[in-house]
């Protein structure tokens, strides 16, 4: 079973460190001591960014000049060759300095300690000053059709990998077959609420009314 600490402190908050909490659940019958993996953001320095304006490279038929607005960040003239660009998307932009663990074009080393920072360039004689990101260069799929879509409603400015929340630790634990109650996220917060003491956070489902029925009127034709 498959634990997010994320997903965990949406229904409790615990003040222990990872290796109590294991070493509870192992006591509990839950074998989850050492068996924790830690995801780390595959990128940095990359930013939510409002696509204010869409023109076309005045030297490349396939090239565009996007505005963008990155809040707090600044606002940035980006050449994209990307279909999907337009004027009112949400998109992710690499500033200048950010690094990408997977490339500028997918083909980097796959760690972000290895990744150069981005660096301006002069792309047919426009100055491009970042980058609007697809999902393979960020690392997240293998989709480089076009810059990854963001919902409408993130915030410019905000870093992209908090607002993803891709710093996570996941615990692998071992449900023993008597321990059915432990087969969900709701369930190990449950049990972990129990271990410590504390409050389980969690909100009332509401009931699903049917629908009224509605009455179908007969109507009987008489025949003289």
């Amino acid at each position: 079973m498959k634990l997010p600490m994320s997903w965990l402190k949406e229904f409790v908050t615990i003040d222990a460190s990872l290796d109590e909490l294991c070493r509870r659940l192992t006591m509990a019958g839950l074998g989850g001591r050492g068996a924790s993996i830690r995801f780390a953001p595959t990128f940095e320095g990359v930013f939510i960014a409002k696509v204010l304006r869409v023109e076309r490279h005045p030297n490349a038929d396939r090239l565009n000049l996007c505005e963008v607005d990155a809040g707090a960040a600044g606002h940035f003239k980006v050449v994209c060759g990307a279909p999907n660009a337009r004027a009112g998307m949400t998109a992710a932009l690499a500033k200048v300095g950010a690094r990408l663990a997977a490339g500028a074009h997918g083909q980097g080393t796959g760690k972000l300690e290895h990744a150069l920072p981005l660096q301006a360039a002069v792309i047919r004689g426009v100055q491009s000053e970042g980058m609007l990101c697809s999902e393979m260069e960020l690392g997240l799929s293998d989709d480089h059709q076009g810059i990854l879509e963001l919902p409408s409603d993130a915030s410019a400015g905000d870093d992209l990998a908090t607002y993803l929340q891709m710093a996570d630790t996941v615990l692998d634990i071992a449900i023993t077959p008597n321990r059915g109650d432990c087969l969900s996220i709701l369930g190990l917060a449950r049990e972990i609420a129990a271990l410590f003491g504390v409050r389980l956070q969690t909100t009332r489902p509401r009931p699903i009314r049917p629908a009224p029925r509605r009455l179908r009127w007969r109507t009987t034709a008489r025949v003289c």
